[in-house]
């Protein structure tokens, strides 16, 4: 592999982070459109100002997706993805503390976002190298 295959404009470069960053938006985009659903399943799990931090962190989400996805400011969008990931899984993905009827659900549902968090990391990691 030459070095300009393992810079942030190659086509794998490229097309990883088109395929990161879109799958974010969409998400992002689908809790912005469905307020009142994701701000009622924050508070049953007790997130304090839900109605204010849910728009907010859909907000950082898309907003960190875009930057990565068009390489702007990528170290700053790659943080946002991250610490969406940080702050939302442990508490609305805690596997730990539900029932059995909804524990592999879940699970499944943290260890996807714990994937994607640790994307975002490489993402922040390569954008440092630049």
């Amino acid at each position: 592999m030459s070095q300009d295959d393992d810079t942030e404009t190659s086509t794998p470069s490229r097309l990883g982070r088109v395929l990161f960053a879109g799958g974010l938006a969409v998400l992002a985009i689908r809790n912005l459109t469905n307020l009142d659903g994701r701000i009622a399943y924050a508070d049953a799990k007790g997130v304090p100002a839900a109605d204010r931090l849910v728009p907010l962190s859909s907000g950082l989400l898309l907003g960190g997706s875009l930057g990565i996805g068009f390489w702007k400011r990528p170290k700053l969008s790659a943080g946002s993805i991250a610490a969406f990931f940080i702050g939302v899984t442990p508490v609305m993905h805690d596997f730990w503390a539900v029932d059995s009827d909804s524990r592999d659900e879940e699970l499944t549902s943290f260890l996807q976002n714990l994937t994607l968090l640790g994307a975002a990391i490489a993402f922040f990691k390569r954008a440092s190298q630049d």
